[in-house]
């Protein structure tokens, strides 16, 4: 296992795969209803393997996925790891939920201490919330008395809040969506680079965008196999992070022996991407550009909506849908963090105010109709 490290405390090694709680084996396909034998066994072979780093959140798996943790990591296993969860802000509503959150999650997770503690998927909106009610002071009493061990925050934004949020407070951390086709999304390669100048590690999540790249289409099969190397779907997409020496380590929810041992291969034996690797992903890039339904570069311009309405983020997952072939991952993101929060399509009301402001010239209202159909199945 190779091992990075936080540039706040480097004396941390940081094995470069994290084990992600949000995709564990599930039963009957309930994703409440975790496979606790295959999961504990899953993550046994991961920590087994050198991988240190388990991250999780209040909601993953209908709220189930920290009390399984706090059960799979008996017997020594919780001394051998660092756990990262992160604080649901959008359900908090007084100032004391702070404490209250925190506290029920060091019993769901049955330790003393929370390694790394992340305000959950915040952005500008949010960020005022967490300000306004005095949250990173509850956070840092926290870490001051020993309940947690680094502060972050995991986003979801565009490039201009993702800079005034890391500007605006001492962050150890923060995670980040980033993968080979994430180059310009959200925060994106230059808030990768922006963090790490600043001295903030960087976690990364969605490498395989929900599994869509490691589950890909026949022609993107044989673009893969006339590369002449012999990686799978997954370990390409791996290699082309890893290949940035930002990220501090990559994050990946895995339900399957075999995806770990996939993620494994590529964390374990390094190979350095050359020209030709890089044009290769460049035409497996293109082949799904070409397939997007709206031509939106997520600039965000259109933005701020009157309405509330994440215009970027809600284009993005409409085209996720009809690029890869598959609504389900797309449908959740957005049932859950953007209808549920408030800022989904159903909030437009047709002014017409974004439409003026992009430069790919997009009919973002009909857009907009349109994604929320695809997305909700209405």
């Amino acid at each position: 296992m190779l091992y990075r490290f936080f540039p706040r405390f480097p004396e941390v090694k940081i094995s470069i795969l994290g084990f992600g709680c949000m995709r564990l084996p599930i039963i009957d396909g309930n994703f409440g209803r975790i496979d606790e034998e295959a999961a504990t066994s899953l993550l046994l072979e991961a920590i087994d393997a050198g991988v240190n780093y388990v991250d999780t959140a209040w909601t993953y798996h209908a709220e189930q996925s920290e009390p399984f943790l706090g059960r799979a990591l008996t017997g020594g296993l919780r001394d051998r790891v660092l756990v990262a969860t992160k604080l649901p802000v959008w359900l908090v509503e007084a100032e004391s939920d702070w404490e209250r959150f925190l506290d029920s999650q060091l019993k769901k997770l049955d330790t003393g201490r929370i390694d790394f503690y992340l305000m959950h998927s915040i952005q500008a909106e949010r960020w005022e919330f967490i300000r306004r009610l005095n949250g990173m002071k509850a956070l840092e009493k926290a870490k001051a008395d020993g309940r947690i061990g680094h502060i972050g925050f995991s986003f979801h934004g565009s490039p201009g809040e993702f800079k005034m949020i890391v500007d605006g407070f001492d962050w150890d951390l923060c995670q980040i969506q980033f993968n080979f086709l994430d180059e310009q999304f959200q925060a994106g390669l230059e808030g990768l680079k922006y963090a790490t100048a600043r001295d903030v590690g960087v976690v990364v999540m969605e490498p395989m965008r929900g599994g869509a790249l490691a589950k890909v289409p026949q022609p993107v099969q044989e673009i893969w196999r006339r590369s002449g190397r012999p990686w799978s779907p997954a370990e390409w997409a791996l290699r082309w992070i890893y290949r940035h020496p930002e990220p501090v380590t990559v994050l990946s929810g895995m339900n399957h022996v075999e995806q770990l041992r996939e993620n494994l291969n590529a964390a374990c034996t390094p190979v350095p991407l050359t020209a030709h690797d890089l044009g290769v992903v460049e035409e497996v890039r293109e082949f799904y550009r070409a397939r997007m339904k709206v031509p939106c570069t997520t600039c965000g311009y259109c933005m701020p909506c009157p309405s509330g309405v994440s215009i970027p983020n809600v284009l993005s997952l409409y085209n996720d849908a009809v690029m890869f072939e598959s609504v389900h991952v797309p449908a959740f993101v957005y049932d859950a963090f953007f209808v549920k929060d408030g800022t989904g399509a159903d909030q437009c009301t047709e002014c017409g105010e974004c439409e003026p402001k992009c430069p790919q010239e997009i009919a973002i209202t009909e857009r907009l109709k349109e994604a929320h159909k695809i997305l909700t199945g209405t």
